[in-house]
């Protein structure tokens, strides 16, 4: 409570910034093909928090620019972001003009890692970033196959219809699924067979945060974060964008469609899109055949509108998630239970917030969201189990004027949790209501080369089960956060992170008794589980300047408390599963991580990539499935706007299992992605076709608990055709 008290007094004293002389910025911003301009392209001063749009010509220009150091990104939908970084002194005029791509290596930005706009290159954690020209070409049908790629990222998996993220091995509850910052309000975290109702096809973009998340998104942060952007809150632009999308796939009948439409006219704007994907059973590799009852089906809907003035803005969105997908068949067993889920979710948010303000707080952003989640586990034709999740979540966060080098964002947010499953996999009795509040902070303060950060979160979870047989509980922490940022060299910075996390106990982890096929246990929960406590610590060395782009990040997490399912070996005669329990003991977790992209010339660059990570109790059995080494290596020939990107990915073998799990064998695979791109002034179109495990190796997922009867995806192919306006 100190640190809270010294980050309030600090934000008391920054009343106002010194008068400046001032100068201006102008340029042009042009697509990197054909060097044609980009009309409506959107571009931002970071740290002033100013935008403009250009004209038909690609122009741009601020005027009465005060003297600092300013990270200037340049954005239009469906191209990868632009970011450069100039000392602009006073009086000054510069020209600054930005190039923007469709495909090949690009530029990240991030509006995750610190809760407002900055590159990646910048932030004091480390980013991913997945545009949507990726996703489509990667085309995958879970959340997880879309994120596979990305260095430090794994997939777990209970069938293709359900796939979620790994963030440096961190699973389930750890990791926070949410979109434009928001919870998603579903049941993936504490099962293998739930899937997270994101519709992947829709998005804009999708950032993913390795490291503890905790300061601003929460304790269940605690391993990392990944946002689904979806773009409607990032601001008004006139006149009309949109997209029309299509896919499909040879491997497993894949086919897929999205379309979206934005409107922007004086002071509103209003947009809607839709999706709609299918797949049917899959093939694995090298004979294996079909792995059957591995269908999908999923449909969304989205639609909302919203007022924006100089200084203020509001607006509404409605979203409707719909999706089926089977559950892989045993084929061990002789007559193997025929298992889907049918998911349904709604989601109801309203958005408000001021801008622009000339006061100690220069912004201010209130969001409530409302879901309304429910899944079916159907055995057969019959609805076996029903479960139901309502959240209310709510949110504000606060921009504060700089006061020299200081400058910060402070917030508060919570939400209200209604859960309860009913019928054959009933894991907990009656109704059990979640209470979350916090309070945070994050502030920056830069000097000329070197940029600190520091914040806190208090947060508080209160458990009120109507049965009467489990007792309440009520969970307070604090986690804490600093970090230094150190330009070394023109383009190059080292970043230290040290945090100190608190993860609250799941509800599922202190409730649940009963059999789960999501996990193949009979689950006891634990009610007198304790707080996990996280100190970690990240280094990351960066360079980005002209042909070569370079990331090493390290990391050691030393939790104590860690919750895990530990099995008894007993059996429950009812289910057939064997009996976990949910217990505690003290764990590590390191590992490292080397991205490096270099462009040899105007036609080739070359991409790697690699992720390692260990995990273990520290009475020395490893934790269950943590992915095991990986490694990538590609390159990206391009013509014009042709480019053929071939990638080898070599996995290592996993002999590190915690009780009752197996090793799994290494293996490598050899895909090739390409694409071409017709671009005019007003549309661009784009064509990508994937072409994966050529080599039709059969591989097994180590992260999945049914690894063993659903190998992954053998040979295949996925096509793909893109058309966006603006």
């Amino acid at each position: 409570m100190k640190n809270l008290a010294t980050l309030t007094f600090l934000f008391v004293l920054s009343v106002s910034a010194f008068a400046q002389s001032s100068g201006k910025i102008s340029g042009k911003v042009s697509y990197g093909g054909n060097n044609s301009p980009l009309h409506e392209a959107l571009v931002r001063i970071v740290q002033l928090n100013r935008s403009v749009e250009t004209n038909e010509d690609g122009g741009y220009e601020f005027t009465d620019v005060p003297a600092g150091r300013y990270t200037i990104i340049a954005h239009q939908d469906g191209f990868g972001d632009s970011t450069k970084t100039i000392v602009f002194v006073n009086g000054a005029v510069s020209v600054i003009d930005f190039t923007l791509n469709l495909v090949g290596v690009k530029e990240q930005v991030t509006v995750t890692a610190a809760g407002t706009e900055q590159s990646a290159f910048d932030s004091l954690q480390s980013v991913s970033t997945v545009d949507s020209n990726k996703i489509l070409e990667r085309a995958g049908v879970g959340l997880g196959d879309v994120l596979d790629k990305e260095s430090g990222v794994a997939k777990r998996t209970f069938g293709p219809g359900n796939s979620r993220p790994v963030i440096r091995g961190f699973d389930g509850d750890r990791v926070l699924v949410s979109t434009d910052g928001v919870r998603a309000g579903s049941l993936s975290s504490q099962s293998g067979d739930h899937g997270e109702p994101i519709d992947t096809l829709s998005v804009e973009r999708i950032e993913v945060v390795k490291g503890p998340g905790t300061l601003l998104y929460g304790s269940n942060a605690i391993g990392g974060v990944v946002n689904a952007i979806s773009g409607h809150d990032e601001g008004f632009h006139s006149g009309t964008r949109g997209y029309f999308s299509t896919l499909g796939g040879i491997n497993n009948k894949q086919a897929g469609i999205s379309g979206g439409i934005e409107q922007g006219y004086k002071n509103f704007m209003f947009w809607a899109n839709g999706s709609g994907q299918r797949s049917g059973d899959y093939q694995a590799g090298k004979g294996f055949g079909n792995v059957q009852n591995t269908f999908t089906r999923n449909a969304n809907a989205n639609g909302g509108g919203g007022y924006f003035k100089n200084k203020f803005f509001a607006t509404g969105n409605y979203r409707f998630y719909q999706s089926r997908y089977g559950i892989p068949l045993d084929f061990r067993e002789e007559d193997p239970e025929l298992r889907s889920l049918k998911i349904k979710s709604r989601d109801y948010k309203f958005t408000g917030g001021l801008r622009d303000l000339d006061s100690f707080i220069t912004g201010a952003k209130f969001t409530v969201n409302y879901t309304d989640y429910k899944h079916e586990e159907i055995v057969g034709n019959a609805v076996g189990t029903t479960f139901r999740n309502k959240v209310l979540s709510y949110r504000g966060f606060f921009e504060q004027k700089r006061y020299g080098g200081l400058t910060g964002r402070f917030g508060f947010e919570g939400y209200q949790r209604k859960y309860n499953t009913v019928g054959d996999e009933t894991l907990v009795v009656g109704l059990v209501k979640q209470n979350s509040f916090a309070a945070f902070a994050l502030q920056e303060y830069s000097f000329r080369r070197v940029t600190l950060q520091f914040g806190g979160r208090v947060e508080n979870n209160r458990f009120r089960p109507e049965n009467v047989s489990n007792p309440n509980r009520d969970f307070t922490a604090f986690s804490g956060a600093i970090g230094a940022r150190i330009a070394l060299w023109e383009g190059g910075a080292v970043v230290v992170n040290y945090t100190n996390s608190t993860r609250t106990p799941a509800l599922e982890e202190l409730y649940n008794n009963g059999p789960h096929d999501g996990t193949l246990f009979f689950e006891v929960g634990n009610i007198n589980l304790k707080k996990e406590r996280s100190n970690g610590v990240d280094f990351s060395l960066r360079h980005q300047q002209g042909r070569v782009r370079a990331e090493f990040n390290t990391f050691y997490y030393d939790i104590k408390n860690f919750v895990f399912l530990a099995p008894t070996g007993e059996i429950d005669e009812e289910s057939g599963f064997e009996i976990a329990e949910f217990s505690q003991g003290d764990t590590r977790y390191y590992g490292n991580e080397f991205n490096l992209d270099v462009t040899a010339n105007k036609y080739l660059s070359f991409t790697s990539g690699l992720d390692y990570v260990n995990a273990k109790l520290k009475s020395g059995t490893p934790l269950p499935r943590i992915p095991p080494f990986r490694a990538r290596l590609g390159f990206d020939a391009h013509y014009k706007d042709f480019s053929v990107r071939p990638e080898l990915v070599l996995v290592n073998r996993q002999g590190r299992t915690f009780t009752n799990e197996t090793p799994t064998a290494g293996y490598g695979v050899f895909n090739i992605a390409a694409s071409y791109v017709l671009p005019s002034k007003h549309f661009a179109n784009i064509f990508s076709v994937n072409a994966y495990n050529l080599t039709n190796k059969l591989y097994f997922n180590h992260i999945s608990a049914i690894k063993d009867i659903s190998p992954e995806i053998g040979r295949g192919l996925r096509v793909s055709y893109t058309i966006r306006f603006f």
